[in-house]
């Protein structure tokens, strides 16, 4: 195997590229085998390149042949004690409209990657595939009676022409598409043994249904209670799903994510992922029904003194039960608008809203009734589908019962004996238990 020519043509190349996605803020670092460092923003590399009338197409295309002939960026045989990188993309949907500036923009910045630690001496594995199943393909079957192994080995084919166009240091020899028959006996085999290990089962699940797409949708396909493609209204439905019990491992999950060197954010969205929160249940009755339970799932025990008021999901299957006549249209008109939103819309909106049922739960220690709501901010699919609302020592709870008029009952002060400006909204620390009868003066931990 030869080694890669990198010369300042192909590195202008690779600037030419990047430089059309943010001309004002990007700027780029290279060092070219002669040794000389390119340092220019992107406006300058689109200028430097006009200026020497480079020959884009004529070096381009000798490059890319001599790459493909000599299969240049084939990952190596591993050699004992050589040091590796794995570098990958993450796949792009091959869709008949081909490939959009979001596309190469990531796989510049892998691409540079990969070329700099082959001339360090590391041996490299730089893959690409396509994620190839898709409602898009399934619609377009639909639409045009054409079938979608078709359109999606045609839309492969020009997805790869132009990530070629572009120079990108693929090894081809690893490429694979998801809907590949050799790929997809795998995917089921996995899908076996989740299964055999009892991690598989099926559940009545709340979806994101579109009727006109006769699909159940992500929640990031869901927009302001419409689908992403085709503005189709979305429904939520409890429809009977396979589910894999990833809480089994929510432990080993979250510990793969200490030493990671990743932004903030993203550990902070994968640790939600995960979900993993350690706390209890708690039962609450139901006024009038001594055959209703509500179950709550808490992480802060400690505040059930502080209980003010209890909200359901709206998908909760007790919600029209505990609902008043008085307040059952409300109710229903209620559900009904919010059940076109996903679960993302609505943990994303800052405008919490809700309506009272009617129907009121009794506190399990005190037996004093507290008003049940429905609101949008808890999820079904989330714990048990209620929460015991603490406005006190909850954000979210306090600025509900803000809007609402609920009461506020502050049962948690700081540790050190100092009192909490309530004008700075709620108390979340852990501290020393009040206005708790016969638990006043325990730590929140204690307690």
């Amino acid at each position: 195997m030869k080694p890669a020519p990198l010369g300042t043509g192909i590195v202008l190349s690779m600037l030419r590229v990047t430089a059309a996605f943010a001309p004002r803020t990007f700027v780029r670092y290279v060092r070219s085998p002669n040794a000389v460092t390119l340092r220019m923003s992107a406006t300058e590399a689109v200028q430097a390149t006009a200026s020497t009338q480079y020959p884009f197409a004529e070096v381009e295309t000798k490059w890319q042949a001599y790459w493909d002939e000599n299969q240049t960026f084939k990952t190596p045989e591993r050699s004992p004690g050589k040091e590796k990188k794995f570098v990958l993309d993450m796949f792009p949907y091959p869709s008949g409209a081909g490939l959009h500036v979001g596309h190469p923009e990531g796989y510049t910045a892998s691409d540079v990657m990969s070329r700099y630690w082959r001339m360090k001496g590391y041996d490299v594995l730089h893959p690409i595939g396509w994620d190839s199943f898709g409602l898009p393909a399934e619609q377009f079957a639909i639409q045009t009676g054409t079938q979608p192994a078709e359109t999606t080995k045609k839309n492969i084919a020009n997805f790869k022409r132009q990530l070629k166009m572009l120079g990108f240091s693929y090894d081809w020899d690893k490429e694979i598409a998801t809907t590949d028959v050799e790929y997809v006996k795998w995917t089921q085999w996995i899908f076996l043994q989740l299964f055999t290990k009892g991690l598989a089962q099926q559940s009545s699940v709340s979806v994101n249904w579109c009727p006109a797409l006769g699909t159940v949708l992500a929640n990031e396909e869901v927009i302001n209670g419409l689908s992403e493609r085709g503005d189709h209204p979305v429904e939520r439905l409890p429809l009977r799903q396979w589910v894999l019990k990833i809480t089994d491992y929510a432990d080993r999950l979250e510990a793969g994510l200490d030493g990671l060197d990743w932004p903030q954010g993203t550990l902070v969205a994968q640790q939600q992922w995960i979900g993993k929160s350690e706390g209890c249940s708690i039962d609450f009755g139901v006024d009038g029904m001594e055959d209703k339970t509500i179950t709550v799932f808490t992480t802060r025990a400690d505040t059930l003194m502080g209980v003010t008021y209890v909200t359901l999901a709206p998908e909760h299957p007790l919600v029209s039960t505990v609902s008043s006549e008085e307040q059952k249209d409300a109710v229903e008109e209620y559900v009904k608008a919010t059940s076109s939103r996903s679960d993302l819309d609505r943990t994303s909106s800052k405008d919490k809203t809700g309506v009272f049922t009617g129907g009121y739960a009794v506190h399990p220690i005190t037996g004093e009734k507290v008003p049940i709501w429905v609101g949008d901010y808890v999820l079904g699919s989330y714990g048990t589908g209620a929460v015991m609302a603490v406005p006190a020592h909850d954000s979210r709870d306090l600025e509900f019962a803000t809007k609402y008029g609920l009461d506020v009952k502050w049962v948690v002060d700081p540790s050190d004996g100092s009192e909490w400006d309530k004008e700075e909204g709620a108390f979340t620390e852990l501290g020393a238990i009040i206005n708790s009868g016969e638990f006043n003066g325990l730590s929140s931990l204690d307690a």
